[in-house]
């Protein structure tokens, strides 16, 4: 085999071990959200928290050893890892508390306005330029998330507004990621999101109280940290064999799980103002995704 042909075998395989593993990280974050969902009915958000830190920990600690043990784990930067952490830990609590309020697919939905907010965010604390076609989109999806919210005095109810709240954070966490991942490893912020995780939620149902569990309910708690770390690990993958353009947008089959896992379970069906808003809120999540693709190529 020439090495050219061997160079393109290799390329395809890469991308479909790339693409594999994307699809199995959206499936399984999928899971997740149903799994949380099922959960918050039952048990308070403190102690689904705490089953998937804790859980979490456990791959982690795995990785840590074989990357050479807690050495990894030094950081100049304690302060902005504990403001990440904060941040990131408010809108995981936020996220769950809504996911037992919302359907399935909405509650969704609306977590992928993240690239929008970051857009926005960016501007402020980076100093970046956003353009017309980023700004259009910016607007189109905040469009399409009014249609989603439904602004009013039920969204708290509704739980719209905890889990847009949790999607700005979710933005703020990802812009100070990439300014710590400059100096430090990710299984390092990793660590320490969710160890700070473990310490709260743990304090949390200390104070708070928790539910006893049935067998099937622990299954499912313990199911919610596996296929979280299981998701977020395969992610990573993908991103390492896969051009992030091939595979981002597969982040929005989520979506589409969701709404498929909400009609099972739960017999939930999207109105049609819903159905609309999040077509729109995917289309201008897509539309923002490839224009800072674009911009990264021109940077080049």
């Amino acid at each position: 085999m020439s090495k050219p042909e061997a160079n393109k075998r290799s390329y395809v395989q890469n991308s479909v071990t790339g693409f594999s593993a994307m699809v199995l990280s959206v499936l399984l974050f999928s899971l997740m959200d149903a799994s949380v969902k099922w959960l918050g009915g039952t048990y308070p958000t403190q102690q689904i928290m705490f089953f998937r830190c804790s859980i979490a920990m456990i791959p982690l600690t795995v990785i840590i050893a074989m990357r050479g043990g807690i050495t990894i784990l030094k950081t100049t930067q304690v302060q902005l890892h504990f403001f990440r952490s904060v941040l990131g830990i408010s809108a995981m609590a936020l996220a769950f508390y809504a996911f037992s309020l919302m359907r399935l697919a909405d509650a969704i939905s609306i977590l992928h306005t993240t690239p929008i907010f970051m857009t926005v965010l960016s501007i402020f604390f980076l100093g970046e330029k956003v353009g017309l076609h980023r700004w259009s989109a910016i607007i189109i999806g905040f469009i399409g998330v009014l249609l989603v919210v439904k602004p009013g005095p039920g969204m708290i109810d509704s739980g719209s507004l905890y889990m847009l709240i949790a999607a700005l954070l979710i933005s703020c966490t990802t812009i100070i990621i990439r300014h710590l991942s400059i100096l430090d490893d990710p299984v390092c912020i990793a660590f320490y999101f969710t160890m700070t995780g473990v310490l709260v939620s743990g304090v949390g149902m200390i104070w708070l109280g928790w539910n006893t569990t049935t067998p099937f309910d622990l299954f499912l708690l313990i199911g919610v940290g596996l296929f979280g770390g299981v998701a977020q690990y395969m992610m990573t993958l993908s991103y390492r064999h896969a051009e992030i353009a091939v595979v981002a947008p597969l982040k929005y089959l989520t979506i589409i799980f969701g709404g498929v896992f909400g009609y099972l379970l739960w017999s939930e069906l999207p109105d049609l103002q819903s159905t609309i808003g999040i077509c729109i809120i995917a289309a201008a999540g897509l539309y923002t995704l490839h224009r800072e693709l674009v911009n990264a190529r021109r940077s080049k």
